[in-house]
């Protein structure tokens, strides 16, 4: 490269967009580099969609403090973008005497944590919120803020307000390795070399390893699976509330939750792996989440599964977020960012850059940068082809092409197209929720795949 870009941001997860959408607000030359071939292509496509309050984060963490503060800013950001949201509210269920002796430290946490609204319910007052659960729930901790949100929307969104700020992003370009010079950071890349002023490291997964190339060994990401089940959309009657497990060392345990998609969700696993690219789902995972999912609300039993997927997190030896910022070298790390980093994502972004401009970075803030974009709504209702004038208008958005999701030849077309277009299969599904429904792409996978091939080519 001929220039120096002021930063370069590695890894377009919902955090490395975050973190690209707001450097770009502020007057600088931002390079924005992702290993894969589309931004939210790893840990981001695979999170559970939940809004969390932080109510059961632990008090005084880092964690803590910047979920509860990305709950408020990404709320809000869903009403100016279009982003799907759903207020169902959460209920964290006890089924044992120790578990209820555990929910009561939970509800003097979410008070210590800020999250007032709680509210300790009886059995009778579990049943009275979910009936079809299984018999036995001796007591409940009711969370009303707890609410669904859509992940791939919200990666997109924040992706294409970076561009709209001016930010520059390299795709398919992975960060081999890297020197600190005097004035800049030259970055070894499959594309060839960037030079940066500052660097910030939101890699994910491969933040350990990119972190040591710096000569550091501070923290170890180990690759956390979560394999969680689908069930059709016909259960979505099932339940009303994100119906959570008392959690344990191990992590928040397997809940029950409806989806802003309109289906009814279990899971997720959790087992540590070597492999940092092992997506792949289990037989024995299948098995173990039905059974969970008949102990908890027996009557999903009846209904199809639809889809099982499975997403690595980047989990580490640390109970909080390791995020560290050092002036001498011009150097942001943003790692071990859990389940929560959806939720916390506008938060981390906005403390990480405070920190940054604390040492030394150049930050001016302009107030005259474009407004969120508007995305799809990719939840349960309003779908284009629903809109007789917009049909009018259009007639390709009359045109079904994926029958179980409603999703038009008009929807795939914008999706193929744009300032951020789909070039995979896997990127119109994050679009437009084609393929995503009961037949997984049965029936539709050929016609949008010749979509793609007319629109981008031979992939």
């Amino acid at each position: 490269m001929s220039r120096v870009a002021d930063v370069a941001v590695i890894g377009a997860g919902v955090v490395g967009a975050a973190l690209a959408r707001h450097l770009g607000s502020g007057g600088l030359e931002v390079i924005w580099l992702e290993a894969k071939s589309d931004v939210g292509d790893g840990t981001s496509k695979a999170n559970t969609g939940i809004l969390h309050t932080g109510f059961d984060a632990s008090p005084g963490t880092l964690e803590a403090r910047l979920v509860r503060r990305g709950y408020e800013l990404l709320a809000r950001y869903c009403e100016d973008s279009g982003v799907a949201l759903e207020r169902t509210g959460a209920l964290m269920v006890a089924w044992t005497s120790e578990e209820v002796d555990s929910l009561a430290a939970y509800h003097r946490r979410a008070l210590e944590n800020g999250v007032q609204d709680v509210e300790w319910v009886d059995s009778s007052g579990v049943y009275r919120r979910e009936p079809h659960l299984a018999p036995g729930a001796l007591a409940g901790l009711y969370v009303p803020g707890e609410s669904l949100i859509c992940t791939w929307s919200t990666t997109l969104a924040y992706a294409r307000d970076a561009l709209n700020r001016g930010v520059e992003l390299s795709l398919n370009t992975r960060v081999e390795g890297w020197s600190l010079e005097s004035e800049f950071t030259r970055l070894t890349t499959t594309k060839g070399e960037v030079l940066a002023r500052w660097v910030v490291n939101a890699a994910g997964l491969e933040s350990d390893w990119l972190d040591q190339t710096t000569g550091r060994t501070r923290f170890h990401v180990t690759p956390r699976r979560g394999e969680l089940v689908v069930y059709d959309k016909a259960a979505r009657s099932l339940v009303s509330h994100i119906v959570l497990p008392v959690p344990t060392s191990r992590g928040k345990g397997v809940l029950v939750s409806p989806t802003v998609y309109g289906n009814v969700m279990v899971g997720p696993t959790a087992e540590d792996l070597e492999r940092r690219d092992d997506t792949s789902t289990s037989p024995s995972g299948l098995a173990g989440l039905r059974d969970r999912a008949r102990q908890l609300l027996p009557e999903l039993d009846n209904y199809e599964v639809t889809a099982l997927y499975a997403g690595l997190r980047a989990a580490t030896e640390f109970s909080d977020y390791v995020i560290d910022v050092d002036g001498a070298s011009r150097y942001a790390l943003v790692g071990g960012i859990r389940s929560t980093g959806l939720t916390a994502s506008l938060a981390i972004a906005e403390h990480v850059i405070d920190l940054m401009r604390d040492a030394g970075l150049t930050f001016n803030a302009d107030n005259s940068v474009p407004p969120p974009v508007r995305v799809p709504n990719l939840g349960v209702d309003g779908r284009p082809s629903d809109n007789p004038l917009l049909v009018a208008h259009d007639p390709g958005y009359g045109e079904i092409v994926c029958f179980c999701e409603q999703v038009s030849r008009a929807e795939i077309r914008d999706a193929l197209s744009g300032d951020l277009p789909a070039t995979s299969l896997g990127g119109v599904r994050r679009r437009t929720r084609a393929m995503n429904g009961r037949c997984q792409g049965f029936y539709c996978a050929a016609e949008v795949l010749t979509l793609l091939k007319e629109t981008r080519g031979p992939t």
